[in-house]
This record gives C-alpha cells, sequence and structure tokens, in this order.
C-alpha cells in the first residue's frame, strides 16, 4: 500500500524528456538562480564523475576546472531548478566513477572521446 503511493508520488516528481547522458561526458547544465525576485539561468560546463541514487533521488556530480581549482557540484537529475543538460561530448570510460580525476591535471585529466557509429 504505502509503497504504491511513493510510486505514485515519484511519477508526479520525475522529469520527462530528459537527455541521456553517462559517466564520462562533458556536459553543459543550465540551472535556475534566483536572487531576491530576480530569476537568470546559469550554465556549469563540466565532466560528470559520478551518477548515485535511482528514481526521483537520482544524482549526479559535474567537475571542471575553474581558475586552477577544481570545482564540483551535486546536482539532483529530477531537480525542478535544472532547465536543461547538454552532452558536448561522449567520453569512453571504464569505471562507474572518476574520482580520480581528482587527482590528475593537464593532459593527465583528459578522457578518450567515445567512438559513436
Amino acid at each position: 500500500m504505502i509503497s504504491k503511493l511513493i510510486d505514485k508520488v515519484n511519477a508526479t516528481q520525475a522529469k520527462e524528456g530528459l537527455v541521456p547522458f553517462e559517466i564520462g561526458d562533458t556536459v553543459r547544465v543550465h540551472t535556475l538562480i534566483r536572487e531576491g525576485n530576480k530569476e537568470r539561468i546559469q550554465v556549469f560546463p563540466g565532466t560528470v564523475i559520478a551518477r548515485k541514487g535511482s528514481g526521483t533521488a537520482e544524482t549526479f556530480i559535474v567537475r571542471r576546472i575553474s581558475h586552477g581549482v577544481g570545482v564540483e557540484k551535486v546536482f539532483p537529475v529530477h531537480s525542478p531548478f535544472i532547465s536543461k543538460i547538454e552532452v558536448e561530448r561522449s567520453g569512453h570510460v571504464r569505471r562507474a566513477k572518476l574520482y580520480y580525476l581528482r587527482n590528475l591535471a593537464g593532459k593527465k585529466a583528459r578522457l578518450r572521446e567515445k567512438v559513436r557509429k
């Protein structure tokens, strides 16, 4: 009984038409920022290094280098504040989590591009 209610609530909260993206992809996440009574869209580009959870509780971590410092942000996949996710390129990876990129810098932190047929 309770699981049916939870499934119903999750179905109403889930986003439709999400762009499929994977770990290792370079993405641009467009987020809605509210400052006072104004709203604007801010773009956070970077590499997806992890996905965690399932259903409406699923999150992903995006990492980028900003002014020589590594910056990571955790985004809920089904958040109403995410307006759009663009996939710029797909990376060929052999791991589920790319936490090892935190210790690499420069050319060593690059990922091979996945060949699309």
